[in-house]
């Protein structure tokens, strides 16, 4: 995110130019980060025969990985709203680079989880959420199909960096294919320094406010009278003061980037994201081991993973280009939720299906609406709380992506040992997935339904028309009543 000092120099973003530059880095960072963390699981087996561990605590290295980037995401927003987004990559990058270099040197498992699970998780999240939050100050017609191009980074790297990591620890072993890995991360420093900040002159620096207040309204919609509190965190307006002095809350209110927190659309958004990531991992952790459980051989397991990750990049490009289109652009929540819902539904559905060529549509559907909702969540995301939080709201929404992230898979294998089947597993997914769109949607209806009342209040409550001027009163007859004017006379 630009300084808070600064502003574009035009009216709105520019939707193209440098701003393309920008798509690409963020779809570096994107493969730099996530699929690098996917690829994390590649070294499993060879960490295991190195250390002699077994695979409980092998796979902490991953969920350390993935739950450390989730959880500092709001350090990267904090470090890019203080100093720069572009500072924020780049020292991302150099901590990243750094935690797989000394992972490569690492003598046991504990040292792996400080550098590789903690080191290298904190450089990641220093990069992540800064590198999209810059996608949405270029673009704003074209921004879905943005994000969509610069999320697919994700399926996109663990489609070619997968093989690749392999033929590295053919070639090098482990310890070698982290040292290039090391030197690939650290191009994260490069993508950092094209991250060009938006620059404006000083004198319009009050102008921001009231930028920020008319987006913050216009996206978040009328506040209610109960909610009229609220509407003073709005960029622009004056903190609400009490008689208690300066409490938490009132501390807390005085940071600019985390006022929309007490926003109800934000808190719902919020409680919708915790049921995502509570079901959205499961089927990537334990459809090739419910695949082979009904018989499915090796080869046609590992290619559904293969369809997941190559329909995923279809639903991050396609559904990004098609809810830019202008029949679609003020639906995008409702295409979100109905993406997040047929997630569940398939989910719902997945242990009906016993066989490759059934299980084939599944991993299709699931992988398109996959990479549909993840395109999305940025664009969601600005529309519900504006631009001039983006970056920060983003650090909360990846934050709370973090404990669902590390707790889901541990609790879904515990399903299946107690249950001797995978059903009670995906179940569990398609219920969180689908209590995340429900949430949604009731935020949507209640927006709604709001909004409907405010209208009619307005009509109810509209003025009396202005009395005519006197030249409009020169063809009127006026009469009075003789009694009552003496009346007020006398009196």
């Amino acid at each position: 995110m630009v300084d808070r000092t600064r502003r574009s120099n035009a009216a709105s973003p520019p939707d193209g130019g440098w701003g393309w530059v920008i798509v690409g880095c963020c779809f570096m960072v994107t493969v730099c980060t996530r699929a690098v963390t996917r690829c994390v699981s590649i070294f499993f087996v060879e960490f295991q025969a190195h250390f002699g561990a077994d695979y409980s605590a092998t796979a902490w290295i991953h969920s350390l990985v993935d739950c450390t980037t989730m959880l500092c995401a709001p350090v990267g927003s904090l470090v890019g709203n203080r100093w720069s987004c572009r500072v924020a990559v780049m020292l991302g990058g150099l901590l990243s680079s750094c935690g797989l270099l000394l992972s490569s040197f690492s003598t046991s498992l504990e040292l792996l989880y400080l550098s590789m699970g903690v080191l290298t998780g904190v450089g990641f999240a220093l990069c992540y959420t800064p590198a999209i939050a810059m996608v949405g100050c270029y673009f704003h017609r074209r921004k879905a199909l943005a994000y969509g191009i610069a999320m697919s980074g994700s399926g996109i790297g663990t489609f070619v960096l997968a093989p690749a990591v392999q033929l590295l620890i053919e070639l090098y072993s482990w310890r070698g294919a982290l040292l290039v890995l090391s030197a690939f991360v650290a191009n994260l420093c490069v993508c950092g320094a094209l991250l060009r900040p938006i620059t404006v002159q000083e004198d319009e620096e009050e102008a921001e406010g009231k930028e920020g207040e008319s987006v913050g309204e216009e996206r978040l919609g009328n506040i209610s009278s109960h909610d009229a509190e609220l509407a003073s965190l709005l960029p622009g307006n004056p903190a609400p003061q009490t008689q208690r002095g300066r409490s938490f809350s009132s501390w807390f209110l005085s940071t600019k980037e985390y006022r929309f927190l007490l926003l109800p659309d934000f808190l719902g958004l919020a409680v919708s994201f915790l049921f995502l990531a509570s079901g959205c991992s499961l089927p990537f952790v334990y459809l090739v081991p419910y695949a082979l459980s009904v018989g499915v051989s090796h080869q046609q397991a590992a290619f559904l993973m293969s369809i997941l990750g190559v329909i995923d990049i279809v639903g991050n490009i396609t559904f990004g280009w098609l809810t830019d289109r202008r029949c679609l652009k003020p639906y995008r929540l409702p295409c979100y939720i109905f993406s997040v819902a047929m997630e569940g539904l398939c989910c719902l559905f997945a242990p009906l299906l016993r066989s490759f060529t059934l299980l084939v549509p599944f991993a299709v559907l699931y992988g398109y609406f996959d990479g549909a909702y993840v395109a999305l969540i940025p664009v969601v995301t600005s529309d519900l709380v504006g631009a001039p939080y983006l970056s920060s709201a983003l650090g909360v929404v990846y934050f709370l992506h973090a404990i669902p992230y590390l707790i889901s898979p541990p609790i879904g294998g515990w399903l299946v040992d107690v249950t001797g089947s995978y059903m009670a597993t995906f179940f569990l997914s398609g219920a969180a997935l689908l209590a995340s769109s429900l949430v949604l949607l009731t935020v949507a209806c209640i927006r709604h339904c709001h909004r409907h009342q405010l209208t009619s209040i307005a009509k109810d409550t509209k003025p009396e028309p202005l009395p005519l001027s006197l030249s409009d009163q020169s063809d009127c007859t006026v009469t009075f009543d003789k009694e009552a004017v003496s009346q007020a006379v006398v009196s």
